[in-house]
């Protein structure tokens, strides 16, 4: 495994100077901000996260506005009093994308973020106070507890809400193979912890969020 400094050296070559490539990398958001978004606004981004796996990102985006209507602008407290027969009628609603098991996620989600929201305050609580030295553990909590989180699922909508977090894309993943880190997708509690203990070295070396990490690993891949 190559040290920070190396991953820097070769991010600064691909770009030319320190600002072009500080202009190429996300900023997270802080605990203070992420604490700030409601729990309405969590649960529509993950609801956006769910039904963007696996098509197309504009079609669900140009369908969200009818899709904040009929799930009464995600309240969890409205959306999980959503039973059966009202998510049957959703099925015949032209405006959104009509996709039983995608949909019934919605409500059970919403439930996983209303017991959290009990026992923590609020969601936004609970993903800012998440420590990112083992972000892994986040996503297996949200994939565990949550519907339709699994694969990339949970980091993707970590990203999307602007929590630090590394995401093991196809060039990521081909960049710690590279490195002697992992030699394939990162999917076993083993592999998550090699990839999350790589992260936090590189973590500790810089002081850079995990995101920008993440993004200058994938950097590392010649296209």
């Amino acid at each position: 495994m190559r040290d920070y400094k190396w991953l820097h050296e070769y991010c600064l070559n691909r770009f030319g100077s320190a600002a072009e490539l500080e202009a190429h990398l996300p900023v997270p958001n802080t605990p203070a901000q992420l604490r700030q978004i409601s729990d309405d606004r969590y649960l529509s981004t993950l609801a956006l996260r769910v039904f963007r796996a696996g098509l197309k990102h504009s079609v669900v985006d140009a369908k969200w506005p009818a899709f904040e209507q009929v799930f009464f602008g995600f309240d969890p407290e409205k959306v999980v009093l959503m039973g059966a027969e009202h998510l049957e009628r959703l099925m015949q609603d032209t405006r959104i994308i009509r996709h039983l098991g995608k949909l019934k996620s919605v409500p059970r989600n919403a439930q996983m973020i209303l017991d959290i929201a009990h026992e923590k305050g609020s969601f936004g609580v609970f993903i800012a106070d998440w420590q990112v030295t083992n972000i892994v553990g986040l996503w297996k909590y949200l994939s565990k507890h949550g519907h339709q989180l699994g694969g990339l699922s949970a980091p993707r909508f970590l990203r999307m809400v602007g929590k630090d977090t590394f995401v093991p894309s196809d060039d990521v993943v081909a960049a710690l193979h590279a490195q002697k880190i992992v030699d394939k997708a990162p999917t076993s509690l083993r592999d998550l912890a090699t990839v999350q203990g790589a992260f936090n070295q590189w973590h500790a070396e810089s002081g850079r969020p995990m995101c920008q990490l993440s993004m200058m690993l994938a950097y590392t891949v010649n296209h």
